[in-house]
């Protein structure tokens, strides 16, 4: 059964505190996009944001890094109680100095792609990683169209990971819905992070549900 982790870029900030409890009520994990506006072209939230669902969370915290230099702000998310923190590959300059710096906080590490970035960069990080962030839309766009070719890399990556006996999990990320949670778990993904096929749902619980399959 595949883990779903709602995308808080999606919630209600005006009632953040009612969605934070319909996730910990109906979901496994907090995804937190942390946007810089250089990495990428938007600006996301930062860590008032980060501690005050942090305040709540009775789920994990998931933080995905779409910024420069993210060594610098490892130290800091996680003393706000961030369980799992991804950067992008292209985004460092020593990809595993950075996930020893992750690991050393006690905080489970990830390296996240973009679609144009091949699968088989990932391949020399599987062994340090907790889980790969493999994205099914471009970071830091909104609007974008699934990805078809999302299936055929996470089964590649999946071989991979069972080929070295890895423990790393798989984690998805854009344009995840119902509609296409259970062929992503049939390619391999572990985490599905889903933003607007939840909080923009009649019934959030019942999206969620659908997508753990």
């Amino acid at each position: 059964m595949a883990k779903v982790a709602p995308s808080m870029l999606s919630a209600d900030f005006l009632h953040l505190a009612d969605d934070v409890e319909m996730v910990n009520a109906n979901a496994d994990i907090f995804h937190l996009d942390i946007m810089d506006g250089v990495f990428v072209p938007n600006i996301s939230y930062g860590f008032p944001v980060v501690e005050a669902i942090a305040s709540m969370a009775a789920r994990p915290m998931d933080a995905h890094l779409m910024i420069v230099s993210p060594e610098k702000y490892v130290k800091r998310f996680a003393g706000c109680g961030v369980d799992m923190l991804s950067f992008h590959l292209n985004a460092a300059e020593n990809p595993d100095e950075v996930l020893d710096m992750i690991h050393s906080e006690g905080v489970k590490a990830g390296i996240a792609i973009n679609p144009d970035i091949p699968v088989e960069s990932l391949y020399p990080y599987l062994a340090k990683c907790d889980f790969v962030l493999i994205m099914s839309v471009f970071a830091g766009f909104g609007g974008q169209k699934f990805i078809e070719d999302t299936y055929g890399r996470i089964a590649a990556v999946k071989a991979e990971i069972s080929r070295t006996g890895s423990r790393c999990l798989i984690e998805v990320d854009g344009g995840v819905s119902p509609d296409n949670a259970e062929k992503l778990v049939n390619a391999g993904a572990d985490i599905l992070v889903a933003g607007s096929s939840v909080f923009k749902a009649s019934d959030p619980a019942a999206a969620i549900s659908a997508m753990r399959g």
